[in-house]
């Protein structure tokens, strides 16, 4: 689970790999914070208002945005990201497969959240 060895910063960019689960989910979380601080910017991630996330992924399908059916354990992530993020989209990548990415704003104020709470009421 462990990000891959060698992995840390690359000039201006992190690129770490985990294995698909939850237990990377916390470490995909705290990456971020953990670059800024080797870098001696630590103070950024306090004032940071825009972050982009990047997933590649050597699968040439992309992604179509639907809402899944009532009761469906799956199939949130792409409507989950479309009411978060400012914007994100699908691009091309060097070899195999695509690049989906997100910006997510972090100093969004009421109507952020009134977003989301909008997107998770069952009769918006």
């Amino acid at each position: 689970m462990d990000p891959e060895p060698g992995a840390r910063g690359r000039g201006e960019t992190v690129v770490l790999r985990w294995a698909q689960g939850p237990r990377s989910v916390p470490m995909a979380r705290r990456s971020p914070l953990d670059a800024l601080e080797s870098w001696g910017l630590d103070r950024v991630a306090e004032s940071a208002s825009l972050v982009r996330i990047e997933v590649h992924d050597a699968s040439e399908v992309r992604p179509l945005m639907a809402l899944p059916g009532d009761g469906a354990e799956g199939g949130w992530g792409l409507p989950l990201v479309e009411v978060l993020s400012e914007k994100w989209g699908v691009s091309d990548r060097c070899g195999p497969g695509k690049l989906v990415w997100a910006e997510l704003r972090t100093d969004r104020g009421p109507e952020g959240a009134s977003r989301v709470e909008a997107a998770a009421r069952p009769d918006a």
